[in-house]
């Protein structure tokens, strides 16, 4: 799988993010593996390290298996500031996990946003690719429900 994505890009170092972003979005757990890595290394013609150096510095890529769903809370200043300490205390508590964490049933991973860049409808989450703003505990509630397969 990772050598047929990379040979969809030209060999050269400017593809790296691209590259890194086919492969995290296509493994089922969402994360760039330690054998994905040598496999870009390799084609890539640069060092495994420059590549690691690449993922710890842009959040948006994770070196360990993620969930199913990737919640993304915001915490910038006007989120914050409308409430998103009180939702983040909701999702923990729901999920019963950390910033960082996946639930037991790999359904959920909850991580942290610096800005989603919807500012008007603080609080703000994104969900995979779906965003969820103007949020309160009880919308935390209807959307966890929902992802679950509930009413």
């Amino acid at each position: 799988m990772y050598k047929e994505i990379c040979g969809k890009y030209a060999p050269t170092k400017d593809n790296l993010i691209y590259i890194l972003h086919e492969i995290q979005d296509t493994h089922p757990q969402h994360y760039i593996s330690e054998e994905a890595v040598q496999v870009i290394s390799d084609y890539l013609k640069i060092p495994s390290n420059h590549i690691y150096g690449v993922l710890t510095f842009y959040s948006m890529y994770s070196t360990k298996p993620r969930g199913k769903n990737i919640i993304r809370l915001c915490e910038s200043p006007p989120c914050y500031i409308k409430g998103s300490d009180n939702i983040l205390r909701k999702l923990k508590n729901a999920l019963n996990i950390k910033v960082g964490e996946t639930t037991q049933d790999g359904l959920f991973t909850l991580e942290l946003a610096a800005c989603l860049g919807v500012c008007g409808n603080a609080p703000v989450m994104m969900i995979n690719d779906d965003v969820y703003g103007d949020l309160t505990e009880e919308k935390v509630d209807e959307i966890i429900t929902k992802i679950r397969g509930g009413k």
